[in-house]
């Protein structure tokens, strides 16, 4: 039976938005959009999308690990970066952490993040199991 498994990260926005860190259904896992916050809420390499990418990273791991999964799983990234001219950076944080799963990914420029100071915010999506 493919039950529904809700993760969380235990962020403050998961009980006031009503999110999940990550489900999981089935082989099937979808994490949230993910930014550089630290469980203490502070923003980690501010200025540094390089930084911040390889930290958010770190986060949809844990998040992955917790549903049963792992970076090695994630078919999906979706990257939205507020400075174009990150882009170098963010995706050598991509290449290191998925590169040689080589997932379908996107990389978008918007206006803005939920603070001026995060610069990219990262989602997944997983397929347990997959070779």
């Amino acid at each position: 039976m493919n039950h529904r498994r809700n993760i969380s990260s235990g962020a403050k926005w998961e009980e006031t938005v009503g999110y999940s860190r990550a489900v999981r259904v089935g082989p099937h896992v979808w994490v949230a959009g993910t930014t550089a916050v630290s469980g203490a809420g502070d923003i980690v390499g501010e200025g540094d999308a390089y930084a911040q990418a390889a930290f958010i990273f770190r986060k949809i791991a844990m998040a992955l690990e917790q549903a049963g999964a792992s970076l090695r799983d994630v078919v999906r990234t979706r990257m939205y970066i507020t400075r174009l001219e990150d882009e170098a950076a963010i995706g050598q944080a991509h290449f290191e952490a998925v590169g040689d799963v080589r997932p379908a990914a996107t990389m978008i420029q918007v206006s803005a993040l939920v603070d001026p100071r995060l610069l990219v915010e990262i989602e997944v999506d997983a397929c347990v199991g997959t070779p």
